[in-house]
């Protein structure tokens, strides 16, 4: 291989086989060309480049071919800035390393030290959750941070348990697990944000929110009976809504038929005292005929309800008539509970009085 090398290398040199002053230039410009070359290189598309100039942060690259000072001016560091990374807090995976996002991770080891919280009514709760990243600013985010997964899992765990110090266990073992994920991404975006980590918080997906395991059982006999009152109070205010407005219903309908009937009273009474006025206009007015009128309009209701007989004073020799039951006793007449019409002997002459020949009655 060396041989081949100064074969090659004796092609470019003048003949006489001596390295003089062109030979020397021409080696100096093959080794000059070469150099410059090297500092042609390729950023994949899922990839940003970072160039650093003698070691500090210089520019970005994007995608594709680009060209850099070769080495020891600037090198380039080519960090993946679309893939999204994990971060698990309360529990370590099989492979116990770093895991891309690829949906919720299989059973692995809890980490009791990071799992277990205080809630905010004085209750321990046991949770897993896991944090997915990005890098957002390449340049940020390989020199602000000495090592951005911890930072990220450090900032995560602290905000998680200042959630869950403010969130009942109730609350947090049910309706609020969603909530309390988009509050803990929040917070640990704005974490990274003031540590200028160049890091974006895509998601937080809470993996198991259980008690601690030495208590779950007294606790699902809590959370049973905690299920049971709910379903006796939603029966009774299903009664409630039931019976409450049906009573309501009731008492309008009574209220509007007392309403009712005292307006037919008053309308009632109104009519009967326009009555008795305009008898007693026509009675100031006429009193003798009124009189007579109102005489024979109340002895025709009195008669019509009693059985009569009217007998013809110019009859002689006639036997009264009194109708007795079969205990001796008078049937009571058809009109009973009336006031009693006066009797016959009383009433025949006023009536024979009244009676005129030619005029029937």
């Amino acid at each position: 291989m060396i041989r081949q090398a100064q074969a090659t290398v004796r092609r470019f040199l003048p003949r006489g086989g001596g390295f003089g002053g062109k030979g020397l230039a021409l080696g100096a410009l093959v080794v000059l060309g070469l150099w410059g070359f090297s500092g042609v290189y390729r950023v994949q598309p899922d990839e940003l480049g970072v160039v650093m100039r003698f070691g500090a942060f210089d520019r970005t690259a994007p995608p594709g071919l680009n060209y850099r000072i070769p080495w020891p001016v600037e090198t380039v560091t080519t960090p993946r800035v679309t893939r999204i990374n994990r971060v698990d807090v309360g529990f370590r995976g099989p492979a116990d390393a770093p895991a891309v996002a690829s949906g919720r991770a299989a059973a692995g080891r809890d980490v009791l030290a990071e799992s277990l919280m205080l809630t905010g009514d004085e209750n321990i709760i046991d949770i897993d959750f896991a944090v997915f990243w990005r890098i957002r600013d390449a340049g940020e985010f390989l020199f602000n941070t000495r090592n951005p997964e911890d930072t990220v899992k450090s900032a995560a765990e602290s905000v998680m348990r200042e959630i869950i110090g403010r969130t009942p266990i109730q609350a947090a073992l049910t309706e609020a697990r969603a909530q309390i994920e988009q509050d803990v991404r929040r917070g640990t975006q704005a974490i990274m944000d003031q540590y200028r980590a160049g890091v974006e918080i895509t998601q937080v997906q809470m993996q198991k929110v259980d008690p601690p395991a030495a208590v779950v059982d007294a606790f699902r006999d809590v959370q049973r009976a905690n299920a049971d009152r709910e379903r006796v109070r939603n029966e009774a205010e299903s009664f409630r809504n039931d019976i409450i407005p049906r009573a309501r219903g009731e008492a309008e309908r009574m209220v509007a038929e007392a309403q009712g009937f005292r307006d037919g009273q008053i309308a009632r009474a109104r009519g009967e005292a326009g009555r008795f006025t305009a008898v007693l206009g026509a009675y100031s007015q006429a009193q003798d005929v009124t009189i007579r009128r109102i005489y024979l309009e109340t002895m025709e209701e009195i008669l019509k309800r009693n059985n009569m007989i009217l007998v013809d004073d110019r009859l002689q020799g006639l036997v009264p008539f009194l109708p007795l039951g079969p205990d001796g006793t008078r049937p009571a007449a058809p009109g009973a509970g009336r006031p009693a019409a006066p009797p016959p002997q009383a009433v025949a002459p006023m009536v024979q009085q009244q009676m005129r020949p030619g005029v029937a009655r």
